[in-house]
């Protein structure tokens, strides 16, 4: 079966989840936990951001060594040395994963960056080829992709999949959108960029409004192929897409949405 013609279930809780008011899981916690993910039969597991401290490094190295099946994958900023701790950890993977991510948003770039959108597009390129020096498999994240000018997210995309990313992701970061509204979105996403094909379009979609489900299934009604979620839906502020929910929905109305 080849890639496009199913949907990939990427599994955040040990890294967004761990964003949960108060959450905060040690090395034999997330050990545990991924070896529960595994039993599902996830196909990503997003084992944590390696470079935020010593102890989530060495949570992410173990669960590379030891977790089997899924691919592991690590975060990292759109930072040199982001991606060098990352790979260092996942590396020991079977199938390791690189995901990089730079804000795409005028207001984010202006207000958080302090970048211009020039400089941003220079960063994802530069960064994405140097992660896929390392690996093939190479995701890359336009954050606030949502309120990101559209024709910018369309070239930002198009950019990094010449740069060498593998999935490209596009996440309503701050749970703004709709699904009309999202959905219109993906589908002109892939309409309007050319070499698509070459990349898998992924989504992660919060829950700030209560539709981090409901976007995330109008993103696969609209070409999506990989949903990023989350156990129960944890995750910082009012969490993302619940895992269970998303792939109940998929299982039971496989015949409108796959």
């Amino acid at each position: 079966m080849k890639k496009f013609d199913r949907v990939i279930v990427f599994d955040t809780t040990l890294r967004d989840g761990e964003q949960s008011p108060g959450a905060s899981l040690n090395i034999e916690e997330k050990l545990l936990a991924a070896r529960q993910l595994a039993e599902l039969g996830v196909d990503v597991i997003e084992a944590g951001f390696p470079v935020s401290s010593p102890g989530d490094f060495e949570a992410v190295k173990t669960v590379a060594k030891e977790i089997r099946g899924p691919e592991i994958c690590g975060l990292a900023r759109a930072i040199k040395g982001d991606i060098d701790a990352c790979w260092n950890a996942v590396k020991h993977a079977k199938r390791p994963r690189i995901h990089t991510f730079i804000a795409t948003s005028d207001l984010h770039m202006e207000e958080k960056l302090h970048m211009t959108r020039q400089q941003v597009m220079d960063r994802a390129v530069d960064c994405v080829r140097y992660a896929a020096k390392l690996t093939s498999n190479v995701e890359f994240s336009a954050e606030d992709a949502v309120r990101s000018d559209f024709n910018y997210l369309c070239q930002i995309v198009e950019s990094v999949i010449d740069a060498g990313a593998t999935t490209v992701n596009i996440p309503d970061t701050v749970g703004y959108s709709i699904p009309s509204e999202w959905g219109e979105k993906i589908r002109q996403l892939i309409l309007r960029v050319p070499n698509i094909k070459k990349a898998v379009v992924s989504v992660h979609c919060h829950n700030d409004l209560g539709l981090g489900v409901a976007n995330s299934l109008a993103a696969v009604q609209n070409g999506a192929r990989q949903v990023e979620c989350t156990v129960n839906g944890i995750g910082e502020r009012a969490g993302n897409a619940s895992l269970e929910e998303i792939v109940m929905s998929l299982r039971t109305r496989k015949d409108l949405l796959v």
